[in-house]
């Protein structure tokens, strides 16, 4: 599913509405303008949007889509910016954003990823350089955790669209952390299979008494983290895809 199959940022719209137009036919803005559907007033709000929506995704500006698609609706616009989406994860020296620290971040993008250490090349400078190449952002829970953690132990500003795949698993009934979610659609990974977040921290603090083989161990299962959130997010995405829009030509 795309942006361009979206109608519900339109005021007067809701999910009914848009499920309905799918079901006559009307599956994307092009069809859209070649019918007649609902009333003058909804109708002209729908073809001013398009309008907008369209020299939007001309200049790549996925903030637009940020600033008028309700939230639970953001991963529409994954597969219009997959190409330039970067992957997030963080660890941290525990759970309290206001008291603990940020030990490891990783980005991927582009089938690369990029690992910022605490007391090396994690500054803000460099983690907002990371931010402002990237059209969209994707996490697991990184809008209650990673970004706040970011903001407040950094002191970046994270205004890059950001889609949170955490509720999204949880509308599919997905549960049980990262690694639970990546056994349901069949994610693998290996090497770090007995890591987790408090085994995270207790790494970091063996890498500060002097151990460089735990730092190494921390840094590959924050990559694991990160790069394994791509196929999670095309599982994600399918799914979801199926039961909105494909579920809606079906009924």
């Amino acid at each position: 599913m795309r942006v361009e199959n979206s109608f519900v940022p339109v005021r007067g719209v809701g999910e009914k509405t848009e499920r309905r137009l799918w079901r006559d036919g009307v599956t994307d803005w092009g069809a859209f303008e070649e019918c007649d559907a609902l009333g003058e007033t909804r109708r002209d709000r729908v073809l001013r949007f398009v309008d907008e929506a369209r020299d939007a995704l001309e200049r790549d500006d996925a903030g637009f889509f940020r600033d008028t698609f309700p939230d639970a609706e953001l991963w529409r616009m994954y597969r219009n910016f997959e190409d330039t989406a970067c992957f997030f994860d963080i660890e941290t020296t525990g759970l309290d954003a206001d008291r603990d620290k940020v030990t490891t971040v990783s980005f991927h993008r582009g089938g690369e990823t990029t690992t910022l250490v605490r007391g090396d090349d994690l500054t803000a400078e460099n983690v907002a350089s990371e931010l402002e190449r990237s059209d969209v952002l994707v996490s697991y829970n990184g809008r209650r955790f990673d970004q706040p953690f970011l903001e407040t132990d950094l002191g970046v500003s994270v205004d890059t669209p950001h889609i949170d795949i955490l509720p999204l698993c949880r509308r599919l009934g997905l549960t049980g952390g990262l690694k639970g979610v990546e056994d349901a659609v069949g994610v693998r990974r290996e090497g770090v299979e007995d890591v987790d977040g408090r085994e995270a921290v207790r790494l970091w603090y063996a890498y500060e008494d002097g151990d460089t083989d735990a730092l190494e161990r921390l840094i590959r299962y924050n990559r694991y983290d990160t790069e394994n959130l791509r196929p999670v997010v095309e599982r994600v995405h399918d799914r979801l895809h199926e039961e909105v829009f494909a579920s809606a030509l079906d009924a």
